[in-house]
């Protein structure tokens, strides 16, 4: 593990995010979803590519509040540009999403 300065953390975006739309992304090569993501008036709404199909279902993922990284540069991904990175926790039977405990408001950054 490495270790990083308090600066070198505040540096990302961890910003908190609705689902806003979730459709299935079947030119990724590993199974996942195209989902979007409000992050409220200052950021907006971003896209990304998730790979939690093996533990969520497109229908209960719309509504829910996650955890992101906003400030990485776009990734292309397939046919689609990944503006956001969705955050979890990878175990033996998929991932685990990192989302707030208690509802925020949509944009607020981790810290």
């Amino acid at each position: 593990m490495k270790t990083i300065s308090w600066d070198e953390f505040e540096q990302v975006e961890l910003r908190v995010g609705t689902i806003t739309r979730v459709e299935p992304f079947p030119e990724a090569r590993t199974p996942a979803y195209k989902v979007w993501v409000d992050f409220g008036p200052d950021i907006g709404e971003r896209k990304s590519s998730a790979q939690i199909t093996q533990l969520y279902a497109p229908e209960e993922l719309t509504g829910r509040q996650i955890v992101a990284v906003v400030n990485f540069a776009p990734k292309q991904i397939g046919p689609m540009r990944s503006e956001c990175l969705i955050t979890g926790f990878y175990r033996d039977d998929g991932v685990v999403l990192a989302v707030p405990d208690k509802p925020v408001p949509n944009g607020l950054k981790l810290g």
